[in-house]
């Protein structure tokens, strides 16, 4: 796997560098991340690190949920036990928030180990992974910038609509994937090659230059980016 880690969206500020020039900046909460699980080839048919963000407080995690980091004495455990099955690793940590996993190598990382923002001390750029903000269902000038119909000569109250969008008699059919109104933001979203401006280990904090997608409090993903230049 490559560096990465798992974090929350803080928000955006501005900074100086040394030449006195102002740099806009988003701050992220980055870690500290506990890797809950290993993923292997052998028995997943993929190489990858779950990885945890946030304690979730016990009285309000389910079962599977605190099971998933701690080993709970339970009916199906020991038969397996008893089998001869061997149980996989727990983290010994307290619930998580936050459950993602990074594809890749799993050379170097243990069940249980803590990774903290320092792991992207010597990393240039990284690419982070948001869920936008949701702005409910919108018409195609909000969501697709169309420019709108006239405002004179003809055009009654449909100012603001699309247009045509159907075909003639061939081929006689809207095509899959035309722009039209409907549910805008609230999807995945990648920012790619975003500037590491500064790395604050002491507080796990990560400022990296330009905006990340969603809301101030949003989980993100970030991860060393691949993108030369």
């Amino acid at each position: 796997m490559g560096k990465g880690l798992l974090g929350r969206k803080v928000g955006m500020t501005q900074i100086y560098d040394q030449a006195g020039n102002v740099v806009p900046v988003t701050v992220i909460q980055a870690g500290p991340c506990h890797v809950l699980q290993l993923r292997t080839a052998a028995r997943d048919g993929y190489e990858a690190v779950q990885l945890g963000f946030l304690d979730k407080p016990r009285r309000i995690a389910r079962r599977s949920e605190r099971g998933h980091v701690a080993r709970l004495a339970s009916k199906r455990a020991r038969k397996l036990v008893s089998a001869g099955v061997e149980l996989l690793p727990r983290a010994d940590c307290e619930p998580q928030r936050f459950v993602r996993e990074l594809r890749g190598s799993t050379e170097g990382y243990t069940v249980g180990q803590q990774l903290r923002v320092d792991l992207l001390a010597e990393v240039q750029a990284v690419d982070v992974t948001g869920t936008s903000k949701g702005r409910g269902y919108a018409g195609v000038m909000r969501r697709h910038n169309f420019s709108g119909q006239r405002a004179s000569h003809g055009v009654k109250k449909v100012h603001r609509h699309p247009g045509g969008t159907g075909c003639s008699a061939f081929p006689s059919r809207t095509f899959k994937g035309t722009r039209m109104a409907g549910q805008y933001g609230h999807v995945r979203v990648t920012a790619r090659n975003l500037k590491v401006v500064r790395v604050d280990a002491a507080h796990d904090v990560l400022l990296v230059r330009g905006a990340v997608p969603g809301p101030a409090g949003g989980y993100v993903i970030i991860r060393e980016s691949n993108k030369l230049g």
